[in-house]
């Protein structure tokens, strides 16, 4: 089986009705279904300013150790265009 995912809305009454074709092959098994409101997600992925300032302000300066940049290798060989 495969991972479905999908947004509806809660009712009224406060009542998910969900219905998802799966397949035959799958009929008779068990599923789990978890419940997350979709504003959530969706502030998990976007900060606003004031979010933004502070994430900066706990992270700045918080790196311990050195910056090292590692080998970078060689640059592919390319044709002359000119």
């Amino acid at each position: 089986m495969t991972r479905i995912e999908l947004t509806s809305r809660v009712g009224a009454d406060g009542v998910l009705n969900v219905k998802v074709p799966v397949g035959m092959a799958d009929a008779n098994r068990k599923v789990v279904v978890t419940v997350q409101p979709a504003d959530e997600e969706r502030r998990d992925a976007e900060f606003d300013q004031g979010e933004w300032r502070r994430f900066v302000a706990e992270t700045a300066g918080k790196w311990v150790g050195e910056l090292e940049r590692p080998e970078q290798g060689e640059f592919e060989k390319r044709e002359h265009w000119g």
